[in-house]
């Protein structure tokens, strides 16, 4: 093959992989009805047309172990759901809560717990219509609450590996058990939900001064009993594989398919309900970047921010902060992925990638797939979450969140 063959080849695999991130980032592509899923999809198959990786070499580089976690994890959070567990949690959440200090602080520290168990696109998605009733009900402005659930989403979710989407990528990746991830990550995760109910209070004082609800409505759900008690069986047997350190993706297996061997639920019930959208994402995404990776593209992109590889938290931290709001958390995750082995202290950098790509996503409200789903499903209802209302919260708290983020973890390490 000849030189200019080679440049015409790699300037061709540059504009397909630079059209399809930005249609990633933005969520979408001028006068064409296509998503980040389908986006990503017709992208990797060009890559693969155009030779800019084979179709082999595609096959090697989608990360199964991601995908099975992934899949496994969604299957859970559908059973949750039809057993009414999200339900009795917003039941919950309505019961304890006198004033509106309390409803905002039981929203908070309940989606962000819940996000990094179940996934934090799970927890907006089952959690924003409930929250909007409740507010609906008690006659409160929903604004203040939807922007905790999306935010707190985020927060909560940095947690666990399992959290979200870009945690399960660094984990299987770095090979960090699920445990120490926690240990690390826990912190400031907490402390970000405390200085994010702070802040909430603070712009929206109004909102909470002096009152207390005089009549807790009735929130009316159904608790699907023999699915609900085998969600908990579930459950248990999910926290003994992890403890006895079994790979992750066969605990998310082995729990999702305790709750598919069952007399009473269709499987179409469930598999109707999973969302293959996003494993199309994710595993045309892994193809993407294998063949960006193939042609040496993100070297020469990571050659021109190559001092974040000499130790500097901050720097790596803010270029982790940008490319998230860029073209998203997950493909900035799987841009920095090759490189993580050549810092000084690769788990220390493991944890600065998650806690700075997944704190950047309370940016903006179009900064995660979370804050999305809360934005679309109060649309929905006749409700608009403004993008500049958004930043009034989003802002503060992400600036907050990765300054106290970053200060915790150079203190550990």
């Amino acid at each position: 093959m000849s030189y200019k063959n080679i440049d015409i080849k790699l300037l061709l695999t540059t504009t397909i992989a630079i059209i399809t991130l930005a249609g990633i980032a933005i969520g979408s592509l001028p006068k064409l009805r296509m998503n980040r899923s389908t986006i990503s999809l017709v992208g990797a198959t060009f890559l693969v047309l155009t030779g800019a990786i084979t179709l082999n070499d595609a096959y090697k580089s989608i990360d199964l172990d991601t995908i099975t976690l992934l899949l496994g994890m969604m299957i859970i959070n559908v059973n949750l759901g039809i057993a009414g567990f999200f339900q009795f949690i917003s039941s919950k959440i309505i019961h304890y809560s006198k004033t509106p200090v309390e409803l905002l602080l039981l929203i908070i520290f309940s989606s962000g717990i819940l996000s990094a168990i179940f996934l934090n696109d799970t927890i907006c998605l089952m959690l924003t219509p409930l929250i909007i009733e409740i507010t609906t009900q008690l006659k409160r402005n929903p604004i203040p609450y939807l922007i905790a659930l999306a935010t707190s989403a985020n927060i909560g979710s940095v947690a666990t590996i399992i959290g979200n989407p870009q945690n399960m990528i660094i984990g299987i990746s770095s090979n960090i058990s699920f445990l120490h991830f926690t240990r690390v990550l826990i912190v400031p995760s907490i402390l970000s939900l405390i200085f994010l109910f702070l802040i909430i209070l603070i712009i929206y004082r109004k909102e909470f001064i002096g009152l207390r609800f005089k009549n807790t409505p009735e929130f009316n759900f159904r608790i699907y009993k023999p699915l609900f008690y085998k969600c908990i069986f579930s459950g248990l047997i999910f926290i003994a594989l992890i403890i006895t350190g079994f790979p992750l993706p066969v605990v998310a297996l082995s729990s999702a398919s305790i709750l598919l061997v069952t007399r009473r639920l269709k499987p179409q019930r469930v598999f109707v309900e999973i969302d293959w959208s996003l494993l199309v994402f994710f595993a045309s995404l892994f193809v993407i970047t294998g063949a960006i990776e193939k042609n040496a593209l993100t070297q020469k992109l990571f050659n021109y921010i190559e001092p974040i590889s000499k130790g500097n938290s901050g720097l790596f931290v803010f270029f982790s902060t940008v490319l998230s709001n860029l073209v998203s958390n997950v493909p900035a995750v799987m841009f920095f992925k090759p490189f993580i082995n050549q810092f000084a202290n690769p788990e220390k950098t493991w944890f600065l990638l998650a806690m700075a790509t997944t704190f950047a996503g309370n940016l903006t409200l179009i900064g995660s797939v979370a804050n999305l789903i809360v934005a679309e499903s109060a649309k929905r209802h006749g409700i608009k979450l403004d993008f500049l209302e958004y930043l009034k919260v989003g802002v503060t708290i992400t600036l907050i969140s990765i300054l106290l983020g970053t200060y915790y973890l150079e203190i550990i390490y």
